[in-house]
């Protein structure tokens, strides 16, 4: 083989270069494209985009720019797209007027009276209060967000829980809008509201409002955004934050000293305050992933969010049936079983019977000491309980179940019920 000459060499190199520098561009596209979510948030924290340099008709070279657009520009794009759709949720009820009057205690007797009018003793007058008619008051003030461009919006079920007071909401352009409570979830700190846009001289489906993202995905250490009416008088404040937990369990007392156990809980040290309740935690997508809900009041930064995932059925089962249907299958259950997961099926504390009588389980057959292992494809434990599969599914959906029984696996399908009222 004849020696290149110099200028062959030089371009053989470049040439090599230039196949390296693609095939590596290439390779490393497509591992970026896809690896775990926290990568691409890393990635995607700073991309430098060129605006090509462009030579108008006159000939003229105008300069190139370079635009830099940071995590910092993105939050503040998102923030701008979303802060529309976030409203203060605000309750009013019609509370008694109390004045004060005052009364002569000794008017009327004859020993002191004599003593009032030559002036010997001073006018003694105590004060007295007596209600004196109603009117409509402002009581409280949390958050809410539309999930749909007809008006339908979520927020947290204590922020409605009062069935006597009025709803309204106040967008962030400061127009009032009636709404009405249309469900309160009885198990899930999760309510829906809906403005009506004709009550309200609104056009029909003009409302911006914020896509609802997959819980199920999302990682610790991922960035989030909550915006909320902070303490009640700051509206729609913005914070921004990490995911610092998930599946946590808490117990939650809202201000009527109420208290339930919430699961499957979003932890997050994004600033959530008093007011922020039924606000939207978003990605950095823009998409709604959790509904903010609670704090922890003896620590710094310690906010807890719903999972959305648990709210889309809520907003389907209106849409289509006007109300919330919860699915039913008809055991009684507990998870301490000779294995490391799965529900037996087992009495109540009270004798109950495991299989309720004419439930979906009984009809397919379930016994008490089944051990159910898997619900739909998914294996049955302390992270994914089996009531919780329940809640999430609907009525009228036909589900697989996985059961050992007498040290055999079987598989059985059930059609889900709609769950009686009366429990």
């Amino acid at each position: 083989m004849e020696q290149l000459t110099r200028s062959q060499f030089i371009l053989l190199v470049l040439l090599v270069s230039f196949v390296t520098s693609v095939f590596t561009g290439i390779v490393t596209a497509t591992l970026v494209s896809q690896a775990p979510s926290p990568i691409t948030q890393t990635v995607n924290k700073v991309i430098e985009k060129t605006i090509q340099t462009v030579v108008p008709s006159s000939g003229k070279q105008e300069s190139e720019k370079l635009l830099i657009i940071t995590q910092e520009d993105q939050i503040v794009k998102l923030v701008e797209d979303t802060s529309s759709a976030v409203v203060s949720v605000v309750a009013s009820k019609d509370l008694p007027i109390i004045e004060q009057y005052f009364v002569n205690p000794f008017e009327g007797d004859e020993f002191f009276k004599n003593f009032f009018q030559d002036g010997i003793l001073p006018q003694i007058q105590v004060p007295q209060y007596r209600q004196n008619g109603t009117e409509k008051r402002q009581v409280s003030t949390a958050t809410g967000f539309f999930v749909s461009a007809d008006g339908y919006l979520l927020t947290n079920k204590h922020v409605v829980a009062d069935t006597e007071a009025e709803y309204s909401i106040v967008m962030n352009d400061g127009k009032k809008l009636a709404t009405v409570v249309l469900a309160r979830d009885p198990i899930k700190d999760i309510a829906v509201l809906k403005v009506e846009p004709i009550k309200n001289g609104e056009e029909s489906g003009k409302f911006n409002y914020i896509p609802l993202g997959n819980s199920d995905q999302i990682k610790v250490g991922q960035t989030v955004i909550a915006i909320g009416n902070s303490l009640g008088e700051f509206q729609n404040t913005v914070s921004a934050g990490i995911i610092s937990g998930l599946n946590r369990t808490i117990i939650a007392s809202g201000p009527s000293g109420v208290t339930e156990q919430l699961q499957k809980i979003i932890q997050t040290d994004a600033a959530i305050n008093p007011g922020n309740s039924g606000g939207p935690l978003l990605d950095l997508s823009g998409k709604v992933i959790g509904i903010n809900t609670a704090v922890a009041q003896s620590a710094e930064n310690v906010g807890f969010s719903l999972p959305i995932n648990v709210a889309k059925k809520h907003i389907s089962d209106l849409k289509e049936f006007g109300e919330i249907r919860f699915a039913f299958l008809g055991v009684r259950y507990s998870m301490k079983s000779n294995l490391n997961y799965g529900a037996v099926l087992a009495k109540g504390s009270n004798g109950e019977p495991a299989v309720m009588k004419g439930s979906p389980a009984e009809k397919s057959g379930l016994k008490e000491g089944d051990i159910i292992l898997e619900y739909n494809g998914t294996q049955v434990s302390s992270s994914n309980v089996l009531g919780e599969l329940i809640d999430n599914s609907r009525v009228g959906q036909k589900i697989s179940l996985k059961i050992l029984r007498d040290n055999k696996e079987e598989e059985i399908f059930i059609t889900l019920d709609e769950r009686p009222k009366d429990l």
